[in-house]
């Protein structure tokens, strides 16, 4: 299986850095991951509706282009489905006895998703009905990862 996690934004920080190397190393053992790393859009603190989704389209438009056509893209967003770590790995399990070789999980900004993005998402995928700094949601989503591999070979892993 052929894993891309496709995100807006950099990691600034060393810690997330290091726990997202942690985690892709890890990873390796399991499937082929690619973290594509998208540049933010730049935009003031304060913005009307209108800017907010101008900075969505133009981020939007930067993720659309780094999707394959023949991947299965999971959209990171608050309004999508809740899965418990079982059932990511089930879905994961599932995806690669139906022939997907190829899962996109999309992380955005600190906006959200355009709609086009979320149009072209064959799933929406929630972790939290809570915000988290996309910082943040890239290591969570690589430790869920991982924690569904380790589930799906049936070896132990920390509850």
């Amino acid at each position: 299986m052929r894993v891309t996690v496709v995100c807006v934004g950099k990691l600034k920080e060393a810690y997330w850095r290091g726990a997202v190397d942690e985690y892709s190393k890890r990873l390796s053992r399991y499937l082929k991951l690619e973290i594509v790393e998208l540049p933010d859009e730049k935009a003031p603190e304060t913005m009307s509706p209108a800017q907010e989704d101008e900075v969505r389209q133009k981020e939007g438009l930067r993720i659309l282009k780094v999707i394959k056509e023949d991947a299965f893209a999971v959209a990171l967003a608050i309004e999508g489905k809740s899965l418990s770590s079982e059932d990511l790995a089930t879905f994961m399990e599932e995806k690669a006895v139906r022939g997907v070789s190829h899962i996109v999980f999309i992380i955005g900004g600190s906006l959200g998703l355009s709609d086009e993005v979320m149009k072209r998402a064959d799933f929406a995928l929630s972790f939290s009905p809570m915000t988290f700094p996309h910082q943040m949601m890239r290591v969570i989503l690589l430790e869920q990862i991982y924690r569904a591999e380790k589930i799906n070979r049936k070896e132990p892993y920390h509850k």
